[in-house]
């Protein structure tokens, strides 16, 4: 080989590594998007038709909808007071707030938690982050005006989310979503008959624990 093929096989070498090196590069995006993509799977649930996404829907847009959301307050006399949530109190940037509940009828209730971004906001703009459904009422039609990805809670059994979410883990009381899947977090919990008496929907924030 002279000098001149020498030259040639060496160029034609380094093109080809460069593009194999792209291709890898491709791949390897592809492999994080999709893996992200895997972290980030939002079911939303619904109260009584109101959609709620954690993670997008404000604080505001349930009010709007007619939902009661309160806060509630220990006196110095260890009285609690509940009152109802002012859309228009400034909350702090990068902060978690928990404790307010959105109830579902006069009887029954969920604690939600809100989040907000790098900006104060006022309260009506703040995101739900987490929403927890205390089920221990044994009325089929309260159950059944909380929808959790198309299907009604009175409907959810253990059998049932097994079939639903097959990538869940657990055993028969609980049915959680897997642990790999660090955006979202999602449990159920279920009596000794497969009927469910808890729902936890959480998107994860990294904000200013401080704040209450």
């Amino acid at each position: 080989m002279n000098r001149k093929q020498w030259k040639s096989w060496m160029l034609v070498s380094m093109v080809l590594a460069f593009a194999m090196a792209m291709m890898g590069c491709a791949k390897s995006e592809a492999g994080e998007d999709a893996a992200k993509e895997a972290q980030a799977v939002i079911y939303p649930v619904s109260i009584d038709g109101s959609e709620i996404i954690i993670g997008e829907t404000t604080v505001q847009t349930l009010l709007d909808k007619g939902l009661k959301v309160t806060v509630s307050e220990m006196t110095e006399d260890k009285q609690i007071i509940e009152y109802e949530v002012d859309p228009e109190e400034e909350l702090e940037a990068n902060s978690y707030y928990s404790g307010a509940s959105v109830w579902l009828t006069e009887h029954s209730f969920a604690h939600i938690s809100m989040a907000t971004d790098e900006e104060n906001v006022r309260m009506g703009d703040a995101v739900i982050a987490r929403l927890e459904f205390s089920l221990v009422s044994e009325e089929k039609a309260e159950l059944a005006k909380i929808v959790f990805n198309g299907v009604p809670l009175s409907e959810m059994t253990r059998e049932k989310a097994g079939e639903v979410f097959p990538d869940f883990s657990g055993d028969n009381n609980m049915w959680f979503s897997p642990a790999e899947q660090l955006d979202y977090k999602y449990f159920m919990s279920f009596d000794t008959e497969g009927t469910i008496t808890s729902l936890s929907l959480e998107k994860k924030y990294d904000v200013d624990w401080s704040s209450n």
